[in-house]
Formats: C-alpha cells, sequence, structure tokens
C-alpha cells in the first residue's frame, strides 16, 4: 500500500474569506479560530471571514492566521474520520502547522511563535530595504549563479542577494537587498530566465537579511516545551526530518535565513512509496507546485468542500490500517 503526506500552506496563502465554503460544514473550524482568537486578544474568526484584507496581509497577522486555518483544516478532516498522515511537510511558515499536526508543538504556542516570528521579520528589515522575486524558467543553479555575481558585484555596498525558495523546477524565488534583487534579476534575464516578477511582500524571507529575525525567534522558542514528532516532518532547510526535539529547534531557527527546498521536500517524501498528498489549509499553491514538482504524484487541496471530500476517499484508499 502507498501512504500519504499532508502538506501545510505559507505565507501568501491567506486571503479574506478563506475558508469560507468548509466552515458551515465543519464546526471544528470556527471552534479552532475562536480559540485562536482567544489565546491572542482579537477575534481570528472576523479577521478571517472579513478582513480588512490590509490587516490580514501584516505579517504579524497572516502568520497565525494561516496557521489557525490550517489547524482549524487538519481538525475538521479528523472529525470527518480523516486518517493521520505517514508525514507531514509545511512550506515556510507552514512548517508550523505541520509540528502541530505531529504533536510536536501545541496550537497555542505555534500561533504565539507565529506571531513572534511575523514581528520579528517585521522589524529586521527596514521598509524598502528588502525585496524578492520570482525567476521562472531558468535552472537552479543558474538562478544561484546569478544571485553570487550580484552579491559579488554589490559587495563593496554590502549588499546581497541569495535563492530564498527551490518551489519547483525552474520557478525560484530569491531575496535580499532591493538593490542586489533587481540586479540579480537583470542578470538572470540575461542568462535566459522566461520571468522575473518582483513578488509584493513586505519583508525578504530567507535570506541573510533575516539573521537578527532567527536569533530573537532562537530565544523564544528556547523556552517553548517541544515533543518528538509522532510522524515525520520534512524540514524546509535540509528536506530531512529530525527525531529529536532540539533538531526541530534549530531547523526552525535555521529555516528563516536559509532556503526554502521545496522540490527536494516533495521528491524525497515521494521517494517513501508515498502517492498521495494532501494540501491542508486555505488556497491551492501547494497543489499547483506539485503539479510542476512531479506530475505523476496525486495532490488534493482541502480548501474546497468537493477537493475535501475528494481527499477523504483518495486517503481511506490508501490507508493500509
Amino acid at each position: 500500500m502507498s501512504r500519504f503526506a499532508m502538506l501545510f500552506p505559507g505565507q501568501g496563502a491567506q486571503s479574506v474569506g478563506m475558508l469560507a465554503e468548509l466552515g458551515p460544514q465543519h464546526p471544528a473550524i470556527g471552534r479552532t479560530l475562536d480559540e485562536a482568537g482567544d489565546v491572542l486578544g482579537y477575534d481570528m474568526a472576523d479577521l478571517v471571514a472579513n478582513g480588512p484584507a490590509n490587516m490580514l496581509d501584516r505579517t504579524e497577522y497572516t502568520q497565525p492566521a494561516l496557521v489557525a486555518a490550517s489547524v482549524a483544516v487538519w481538525r475538521a478532516w479528523q472529525a470527518a474520520g480523516g486518517p493521520e498522515p505517514d508525514f507531514a511537510a509545511g512550506h515556510s511558515l507552514g512548517e508550523y502547522s505541520a509540528l502541530v499536526v505531529a504533536g510536536t508543538l501545541d496550537f497555542t504556542d505555534a500561533l504565539r511563535l507565529t506571531r513572534l516570528r511575523g514581528q520579528a521579520m517585521q522589524d529586521a528589515v527596514g521598509t524598502g530595504e528588502g525585496a524578492m522575486a520570482a525567476v521562472l524558467g531558468l535552472a537552479d543553479d543558474e538562478v544561484r549563479a546569478a544571485c553570487e555575481q550580484a552579491t559579488a558585484a554589490l559587495s563593496s555596498e554590502g549588499l546581497s542577494v541569495s535563492a530564498a525558495n527551490f518551489n519547483a523546477p525552474n520557478q525560484v524565488v530569491i531575496a535580499g537587498h532591493a538593490d542586489a534583487v533587481e540586479k540579480a534579476s537583470a542578470l538572470a534575464r540575461d542568462k535566459g530566465a522566461k520571468m522575473v516578477k518582483p513578488l509584493a511582500v513586505s519583508v525578504p524571507s530567507h535570506c541573510a537579511l533575516m539573521q537578527p529575525a532567527a536569533d530573537r525567534l532562537a530565544a523564544h522558542l528556547a523556552d517553548i516545551p517541544l515533543r518528538e514528532p509522532r510522524i515525520p516532518v520534512y524540514h524546509n532547510v535540509d528536506a530531512r526530518p529530525r527525531e529529536d526535539v532540539e533538531g526541530v529547534r534549530r531547523a526552525l531557527v535555521a529555516q528563516l535565513a536559509q532556503s526554502v527546498q521545496w522540490s527536494q521536500t516533495i521528491r524525497r517524501v515521494a521517494e517513501q512509496n508515498c502517492r498521495l498528498f494532501v494540501e491542508c489549509g486555505p488556497g491551492k499553491v501547494l497543489t499547483g507546485l506539485n503539479k510542476r514538482i512531479d506530475k505523476s504524484l496525486q495532490t488534493q487541496p482541502l480548501s474546497a468542500a468537493d477537493g475535501f471530500d475528494a481527499a477523504l476517499h483518495a486517503a481511506a484508499d490508501d490507508d493500509p490500517r
């Protein structure tokens, strides 16, 4: 029997009304959002349902909102009789949701940690100082080379850029100082990139500019109780699971200033005789990436009612228990 993995989306998957279709059918969703609101001291259910968008898109609100939304969908999955996955992974912020599902991190701690993570990321870089861009149609090594060349050219100014997210073949996001990102973008076009698209983000994630945020996160994370994961969670930094809690702590801290190895993560999980992936949370971003990474994989998003039911049936067919 093949096994299945559950994937959790990261920042960018949020939208006002993102659980509107599932909420009326799954009471666990409303209860989970209410719980999140009690922990954080504001009406999470109202923010998720009604916005305003400019508040939901502020990093310190986005991050706990996505954790709350993803865990809410997970609890709805459990209530509907969905089996526990054999593996879990989360894209960037989504790694926190994956660790909640794996029993490593308490939901309440994940909410507080991701709010702090968002604040630390926002504080680490001044407005307009950093940038991100998506490079499409260029091999990973060519993107790395463009970043290295741009950083070398601007080293006298102390500016840098690096590959932040290896999302899918020929789909890499770069991040760093705004001028360095612009320079690397031009070099990527010269190397034959089909498209280089600046991203509308407030912070340049997964690059050296996030080291102050990583240090701040580490100080808080040291006091958070963790448990050994019940199921393997594949971490962003190297596409490998951790069995010990200190390894989990180190991976979460390193994640902030290092690249997200998403393509490699999906391939590594697939190598474990895993052919079914379930995207647990709002949107279908990871479902789309899986199609680019490996067309033979079956991926079911839970963000719509018909997808939720299809995923339940697919997981039941694959569940050997």
